[in-house]
């Protein structure tokens, strides 16, 4: 805003109200001032619009505004002299009147004329970026449209899930693909040769730095035909990363060379005499690919010296020849290629757009430096954007020098810059996901359960902001093969991120001291705490988020802290025994609480009554501990809402002397996923009236269900999927006035539908894949009115389609095998 502006303000209002004073005044300047004071009165409002608006104007248009100005700068002074003018002294009345007329005409001819034409122009200009800010919002609309498809909500307030999204993701992906293997074929070219055309290189390496496309450049090497047909698709592929879990691997990789699963016993682990392998006869040829290997001390315990086996090794640390026998170094993408992966990801096409700034777009690829990941976060943040936009981040990407020598911490300089553009809440979740271990998938229910808790908002924006992140590069979200249908559980769906990125938002969250952080996280797995944090423990920590990550933890190991504001607890670590920290004690907000066990075999956790002790907790979510018996009497969780239990050792008391709805006084949902040794449910869940999602999936020893399951009035979703000893659903199912949708697929034993599911009238989905034994349904499904669709075998499929004519809106899918054991390998 030009000063200019300001002053014809000022004086405007001035002048109005010597106007007004003019008016009440009998003399000749009355009608010209009555003239004049209308065309202020009209004008002041253009003036102080233009004056706080912040718009710099154009220099015809300031020019024109000062010639304005100063006509009511002379007016103004024209009405003080006619204020001070005697009424008697006529004829020096009448030669301020015409000067009166004079300004009143000069600024009437600059309302009807100048004025005009500044509105005609201004309406042009508005009507150009409107319509072009409408060309991108369609291309947003249209993007987010394919991204979300059909919004549908699942039943029961389980969330809502997208079906159609899940299904588009796949296709995007698929089309994605070709544009991350740009600038990769002299790569592919180079290490295939060394995988395929030379005996004697055994131990291979593929080496860059973050975010250069290494791993992406091992997964189309392990795609290629020619290599799958030369290793007859024996070909593993392993993520080892910083924190590595060594015995699980090492399992891994010689169960799969000695085509052996220990028979999927995940609590025994094989012991290797080196004369046992190293004199091993294979002859098919094998490929093991370890991905995201930091030390040659790991490396050294996962090589096996078996003939016709050859290991890639991908790593940003460029191993000794001693280590490898060849290593091939990955180079960065050429100006043509980076131009086609950031054009693909800003503008969805692999060249710069007619019409587009070609000498900033080229600005900003140079400052990714070829880098495929920058390019991508980067791009991707600027979609959209007008190029005023552009032109901030570019000047942006111009300052942000490295804090160090370290290329890598350049790198997390220049891509911060899409991080500080997103909005304060999708930026907050994204620091969030540092707080999980590195190359470890994240389970979606779990994000949701701490985003809820520390963002205030419900499931359905806390999905939106993780296709929000996923559209913007930042995270990458995977399902398995039965996710995508609206009723999905949340074990189904997960995220991962890149390292890099996870650096990132840890090198975000870390400005502060280590004691007035938002997130409080170790970064890798250690033995026991930070030095940092126990240097600082006469102090309150102030986070709102701790993730912890170490291997056996006793009470003597854990230091007595203070954490007033936290409300997330996320405990990582690797061992058969742990101790949870007694400092829970001192965490009185602490509303959900995470507790993972990496080790093969499943971990004994001890003092978990401490939780009792936290009044607030709404979620629970544990993985790989044994649950001992819950005693007699103990502290009910009256705020507890979510229970998750994922392989799991599960001991339960007699039911005569459990009582969970006592226990559990509001609990809404509870999942149980691969507790292998559970037989059967405690008869006192169905005291549990506030029960809406029960899910007990891959529970091979599950042989019933409780009788008075249909006292669960309120249950709108009921998953037993994989439970292979489970026979039939009890009579209590007729209860179940309000259940939604009914899951049983891979129930292999299970002999029939119940005549009394016809009592789950508002029944709007079964899921019965894989359910070799049920041969006929019963005739009380003719009552299910509200029943929309059933996905199931062949077999069953005519008389689905026959019942058909009954429930006219009913659609049958036909469902091909998905049961898969190829999460043992994760």
């Amino acid at each position: 805003m030009a000063v200019t502006d300001f002053f014809a303000g000022e004086i405007a209002t001035e002048l109005l109200k010597m106007l007004i004073t003019i008016t009440r005044k009998a003399c000749l300047c009355k009608p010209s001032a009555e003239q004049l004071k209308l065309s202020i009165e009209e004008l002041l409002p253009i003036i102080e619009e233009i004056k706080y608006s912040g718009v710099e104007l154009t220099p015809t248009r300031q020019m024109q505004l000062d010639s304005l100005s100063r006509a009511l700068r002379d007016g103004l002074e024209l009405a003080g002299k006619v204020l001070v003018s005697s009424r008697w002294n006529v004829y020096k009345n009448l030669q301020l009147s015409r000067k009166m007329e004079k300004v009143e005409k000069k600024i009437s001819r600059f309302l009807q004329g100048p004025l005009q034409a500044h509105v005609l122009a201004d309406v042009h200009h508005v009507r150009f970026e409107t319509t072009e800010r409408f060309d991108r919002l369609e291309g947003s609309a249209r993007r987010l449209e394919q991204r979300l498809g059909s919004m549908k909500i699942g039943g029961g307030g389980e969330g809502w899930w997208l079906e159609e999204a899940m299904n588009n993701m796949n296709e995007e992906e698929q089309y994605e693909g070709g544009l991350e293997k740009v600038g990769m074929e002299l790569g592919k070219r180079k290490v295939k040769g060394m995988l395929l055309d030379t005996d004697d290189l055994v131990v291979i390496g593929i080496n860059g730095i973050g975010g250069s496309g290494k791993t992406t450049l091992a997964r189309e090497i392990c795609r290629d035909d020619e290599v799958r047909s030369y290793f007859n698709n024996e070909i593993l592929f392993l993520t080892v990363s910083q924190s590595p879990n060594v015995q699980q691997l090492r399992q891994d990789i010689w169960g799969f060379l000695s085509r052996s699963k220990l028979n999927g016993n995940s609590d025994i682990s094989p012991q290797w005499p080196l004369n046992q392998y190293n004199h091993r006869n294979t002859v098919t040829p094998t490929l093991v690919v370890l991905d995201d290997v930091w030390s040659d001390q790991v490396l050294h315990q996962l090589i096996f010296n078996v003939p016709g086996c050859k290991t890639l090794v991908v790593s940003r640390i460029k191993f000794p020849s001693k280590v490898l026998n060849s290593t091939y170094e990955l180079e960065l993408l050429r100006e043509e290629e980076a131009i086609s992966l950031f054009c693909h990801t800003a503008f969805g096409t692999t060249s710069i757009p007619p019409g587009s700034d070609e000498n900033l777009i080229k600005q900003v690829v140079e400052k990714c430096k070829g880098l495929p990941l920058a390019l991508k976060v980067i791009g991707a943040s600027l979609r959209d954007q007008p190029e005023m936009y552009w032109r901030g981040a570019n000047s942006r990407l111009s300052r942000a020098q490295p804090i160090c020598d370290s290329h890598e911490i350049e790198l997390l300089n220049r891509m911060k810059l899409s991080i500080d553009y997103l909005s304060e809440k999708v930026r907050n979740c994204f620091l969030d996901l540092g707080s999980f271990p590195e190359d470890k998938k994240i389970p979606l229910d779990v994000l949701i359960n701490i985003w809820t808790e520390l963002h205030d908002i419900d499931d359905e924006e806390a999905f939106a902001i993780i296709l929000e992140l996923s559209n913007k590069n930042l995270l990458t979200l995977l399902k398995e093969e039965r996710a995508g249908d609206i009723y999905s559980s949340h074990c189904e769906i997960s995220v991962c991120q890149h390292d890099v990125l996870r650096d990132l938002a840890i090198h975000m969250s870390s400005f502060e001291s280590v004691n007035n952080r938002r997130r409080l996280v170790m970064a890798r797995r250690e033995k026991g705490l930070p030095k940092e944090w126990e240097r600082n423990i006469d102090q309150q920590f102030l986070a709102r988020i701790v993730s912890i990550h170490t291997g056996e933890m006793k009470e003597t190991d854990w230091s007595k802290m203070e954490f007033p504001k936290a409300e997330v607890l996320i405990l990582n670590f690797d061992s058969t025994d742990y101790f949870l920290p007694p400092f829970i004690e001192n965490m009185p907000k602490l509303r959900a609480l995470v507790v993972i066990n990496y080790d093969t075999k499943t971990a004994e956790v001890l003092n978990l009554w401490v939780l009792g002790k936290s009044s607030h907790l709404r979620s629970i979510w544990m993985e790989k501990i044994t649950i001992p018996e819950l005693p007699k009497t103990i502290i009910p969780f009256t705020n507890l809402e979510k229970i998750s239990f994922l392989l799991c050792k599960i001991n339960l008391r007699e039911e005569s002397e459990l009582d969970l709805s006592h226990i559990f006084p509001h609990l809404s949902h509870l999942t149980m996923d691969h507790c292998t040794e559970m037989t059967k449910l405690p008869s006192s869940i169905c005291q549990v009236k506030t029960l809406r999602v029960l899910s007990i999936t891959s529970c091979e020893s599950l042989e019933e269900l409780p009788f008075d399951i249909g006292k669960l009035i309120f249950l709108r979703i009921l998953r037993v999927y994989a439970c292979p000893k489970l026979k039939k659903l009890p009579c209590g199912i007729k209860n179940l006035v309000w259940l939604d949708y009914i899951d049983v697929s891979q129930c292999l034993n299970l002999e029939c539908l119940n005549e009394e599911i016809g009592g789950c009238v508002s029944l709007k989905e079964i899921d019965m894949r894989e359910c070799p034994r049920i041969k006929r349904l019963p005739r009380s499904i003719k009552w299910l009115r509200s029943l929309r669709r059933v996905i199931c075998d062949e077999e069953i499929s005519w008389e689905w389609k026959e019942m058909g004519k009954e429930l006219t809106d009913l659609c049958v899918k036909v469902a091909e095998e998905s049961f898969s054991l190829d999460w043992l390998n994760e």
